[in-house]
């Protein structure tokens, strides 16, 4: 009898005070959402981007920046640092420590697609292996094989043709005279090789405008004549290598007593430098959400307080009835906890709808899939913290309900 005369009182005075509730409630959604959304984030990408190698251990390419050789090389983000000449990847490719070394060339797009120029052995030895919905392997330098998300974005079908354009970004006035005809389209892989185009080494090579410097020279290919190697340059090689030894002694060899290039090994302890680079601002982005949160549950004390000098004639006389102060102040109590638990449900439904739209948006602008209905531990913590912050923002006006003297509000 008693918990049901609560339940009444407080769900009376929260119908009467719907308005400030609901905008109290909404703003403890918001910052729930946000840093559940900002640690859903964060507890996934450094799996997903380190979990998107091909298999592969390390990226050779021109001396420069190893993070940005394995953006622009896994995740097709970056430029390429520079160029290797052929000589070099025919001793990489020797090299008894390498158990697979897959060279790759960038430098032209389609409609802002990346053409990325490699040998038909990449589809096989990347892993897990890339599944083929049409077609197959190139195996002309004119032809083409199409990620996915390229084919649906722009229409291309099994043998269409298209002309490429120079440069990573697109520029319409740009385009290059050679044309290239769709031989395969690849399964989707919810990886940055679903917006990539394939097309052979050779066909890079020969694309009008290019030239080629593998060894100081200048060289035009011309057509029907062959390509001599000391003229070849690619963008970077794919390593796998034979054992993690391996890598620290090309990497002793390469990065510390070489100066013509660099090897990026371990790929994943790359990667999660460059979650280390951006640990403030995750840092920074969950402390404002806190803050916003803080503020929410502020306001909710606030709102219970500003409520008191109205309800103080109706707490007198539900006290003249023979109510409890203990009974006031649970109402209060519970009012405050029933708006935050209010908030933090409508946070969680704000953050699935959020996690949607950003996972969207991500493979959209960068191929790599989040999962928007994944588990981590923000999702019992940051609830726990909201509810906890709404019981301390009722504790102030719950404690001005106990203490409040019974006549003054009687007669005011």
């Amino acid at each position: 009898m008693l918990l049901r005369a609560l339940w009444l009182v407080t769900w009376r005075s929260l119908e009467q005070h719907r308005l400030a509730g609901s905008i109290t409630a909404f703003s403890i959604a918001l910052a729930t959402s946000l840093i559940l959304t900002v640690s859903s984030l964060q507890f996934q990408a450094v799996k997903v981007f380190s979990g998107q190698t091909g298999g592969y251990d390390a990226v050779l390419g021109a001396r420069g920046s190893s993070l940005q050789l394995v953006l622009c090389s896994l995740y097709h983000l970056e430029n390429s640092p520079g160029n290797l000449s052929w000589d070099k990847v025919l001793a990489i490719r020797q090299e008894p420590l390498v158990s697979r070394a897959i060279p790759f060339a960038l430098g032209d797009n389609y409609l802002g697609y990346r053409i990325v120029g490699t040998l038909s052995e990449y589809f096989s030895a990347w892993e897990p292996g890339f599944a083929f919905a049409q077609g197959g392997p190139f195996q002309a330098e004119s032809q083409a094989v199409v990620g996915s998300w390229v084919a649906q974005r722009t229409g291309l079908r099994l043998g269409d043709r298209f002309h490429p354009f120079h440069g990573l970004n697109y520029d319409a006035g740009a385009q290059h005279e050679e044309s290239y005809q769709v031989v395969g389209i690849l399964e989707p892989t919810n990886t940055p090789q679903d917006r990539v185009i394939f097309i052979p080494l050779e066909g890079v090579f020969r694309m009008s405008g290019h030239v080629l410097r593998g060894q100081g020279q200048e060289f035009v290919p011309r057509a029907g004549q062959p390509i001599p190697e000391a003229a070849q340059e690619v963008s970077g090689v794919l390593l796998k290598l034979k054992s993690p030894q391996a890598g620290m002694h090309l990497d002793q060899l390469i990065n510390r007593q070489g100066h013509s290039a660099t090897l990026a090994w371990p790929i994943a302890r790359i990667v999660s430098e460059l979650f280390l680079r951006l640990e403030w601002l995750v840092q920074l982005m969950k402390l404002t959400t806190v803050l916003i949160l803080v503020v929410a549950a502020a306001s909710v004390s606030a709102s219970l307080c500003n409520t008191l000098q109205e309800r103080r004639r109706e707490f007198a006389i539900l006290r003249a009835l023979g109510a409890r102060r203990l009974f006031l102040s649970a109402v209060i109590g519970l009012e405050s906890m029933l708006i935050t638990l209010l908030g933090t449900f409508g946070g969680f439904c704000l953050y699935l709808g959020l996690m949607w739209l950003v996972t969207r948006w991500l493979r959209f602008q960068t191929g790599i899939q989040f999962d928007p209905w994944a588990l981590h531990p923000g999702l019992v913590a940051v609830p726990a913290g909201a509810l906890a912050l709404g019981f301390l923002s009722g504790l102030l006006p719950t404690m001005l309900v106990y203490r409040r003297t019974l006549a003054p509000d009687l007669h005011g």
